[in-house]
């Protein structure tokens, strides 16, 4: 990179900053000023901060993209597409009506503390941004030269300092100023991409035929399993959060609906360049580097830069969300409801929890390498154990008793844990009967609640 791209890079950081710090959070605020803002989310914002914070997976997509072709917008795409829909149907207004600040206290409500804690517990888990801070040391590595440890270690730090000091308000101000970046850079790529190589012909003549069918040489039951992955959509606390925090209930489902147009277009965009960048530089050793890696190839000096800041933009609106998130649930849900800490305690412990989260997202980064088996092993334990009881927490008069509520996250989540544990038992390297481990567990979610005992649903207010 030429200094001129560095230098945009150092604008864009010290502008972060300034946005993030605008107003901090005072010593005596409440919870709901740390964890929703104080619910005041307008439409622009909750769109903004919604796009931005659900698509920090950028090299995951790049990674996808490069190794599998058109088939990224049928698992990364479409799934989450529906997910997102029935959340905005389904749950958008309720979340924002149930005037709760977290999934956890949802659990409370419906099923109990102990629930709620154990609920939490795993949410922390699913919620801790390794595979983002991932992606950042990837691309320190490949833009900058920096060692990778390095840049997931500096990546990290300064994607929470901010957070660390502004709670929720200024997660949704820096996501603001990102939401642009993130088009931006990916527009001028495509545009220079087509203008210099010609468009659907030269792929065509370009990439394997492979790269152009549905299926991208997956299974079927290997592209199904992430349409029971993207279910999780569905206990996704950062859409919670949004809801909880917007104006009111229609802010939080039209946001919704306006955000999957969004990221609609964002997947033609990321899904056209992975196929360019497989077409011109066929021999990457690391597809995740492969949106940086054609970058270099064909940006000039100042463009380079700029997508430079699209991929940073991208990754650290998500870091510092999923940050935060299991910041909040470390110190709201686990330690203030063990120990029933009052409001100015948990925004303590909420500060803890973001320095431990990063700790353990850079353990995660560093141990797996990989940013899609990220998505896949968290996706496929936490979702089984915690589909069913979120759900149907806000849908239906149908409920689980406590007790079943619990026993169900735990045998459900221990299901598919020794379900994807069995691959290193099994002499052929595959899971047991063939089944990704998902399956298993919202199978048994579902015929347990099935054969549940009935329970009046809680007062809620009505749509």
């Amino acid at each position: 990179m030429h200094v001129v791209d560095y230098c945009l890079v150092v604008i864009y950081l010290a502008a972060l900053l300034l946005i993030g710090f605008y107003r901090r959070l005072r010593r005596d605020s409440s919870t709901t000023e740390l964890i929703v803002g104080g619910r005041m989310l307008t439409l622009p914002a909750f769109v903004a901060s919604l796009v931005s914070t659900w698509y920090g997976g950028i090299l995951g997509v790049g990674e996808y993209s490069y190794r599998f072709g058109l088939s990224n917008w049928l698992v990364f795409g479409l799934p989450y597409y529906l997910a997102a829909f029935l959340f905005a149907l389904f749950l958008a207004k309720k979340a924002r009506q149930s005037e709760v600040l977290t999934i956890p206290e949802r659990l409370a409500q419906a099923y109990g503390n102990k629930t709620a804690v154990l609920g939490s517990i795993i949410i922390y888990l699913m919620t801790v941004p390794a595979a983002y801070v991932l992606m950042l040391g990837v691309l320190c590595e490949s833009l900058f030269g920096w060692p990778f440890w390095l840049g997931v270690t500096a990546g990290t730090l300064f994607s929470i300092i901010y957070v660390y000091m502004g709670g929720f308000r200024s997660v949704v101000r820096t996501d603001l100023f990102q939401f642009g970046l993130m088009f931006l850079g990916f527009v001028v790529l495509l545009v220079m991409l087509v203008t210099r190589y010609g468009a659907f012909d030269f792929l065509a003549s370009s990439l394997p035929a492979q790269h152009l069918t549905w299926h991208g040489g997956n299974s079927i039951w290997y592209i199904a399993t992430w349409y029971v992955i993207a279910l999780a959509t569905l206990i996704e606390p950062a859409f919670y959060q949004r809801c909880y925090a917007a104006r009111d209930a229609g802010t939080a489902r039209t946001g919704i609906l306006i955000s999957i147009a969004c990221w609609a277009f964002f997947d033609f965009l990321t899904t056209s360049c992975g196929l360019y960048a497989k077409a011109i530089l066929p021999g990457l050793v690391d597809p995740v580097a492969s949106y940086p890696a054609l970058a270099l190839q064909v940006l000039p000096v100042g463009l380079l830069g700029l997508f430079a800041l699209t991929l940073l933009a991208t990754i650290m609106s998500t870091v510092d969300s999923y940050s935060f998130i299991a910041a909040t649930t470390f110190g709201n849900d686990i330690v203030g409801r063990l120990f029933n800490l009052d409001e100015h305690r948990i925004v303590l412990y909420s500060q803890v929890g973001l320095i431990l989260s990063a700790f353990l997202a850079v353990a995660f980064a560093v141990f797996f390498r990989s940013v899609v088996d990220i998505w896949y092993v968290f996706g496929s334990i936490g979702t089984p154990a915690l589909l069913v009881p979120v759900f149907f927490s806000y849908v239906g008069r149908r409920r689980l008793s406590a007790g079943a509520a619990f026993s169900m996250i735990i045998i459900s989540g221990m299901l598919s844990l020794l379900w994807y544990l069995s691959k290193y038992v099994n002499a052929d390297g595959g899971y047991w009967l063939g089944l990704q481990p998902i399956f298993p567990g919202v199978t048994l979610s579902i015929v347990f609640f099935m054969f549940s005992k009935r329970r009046e649903a809680l007062a809620l207010p009505e749509n």
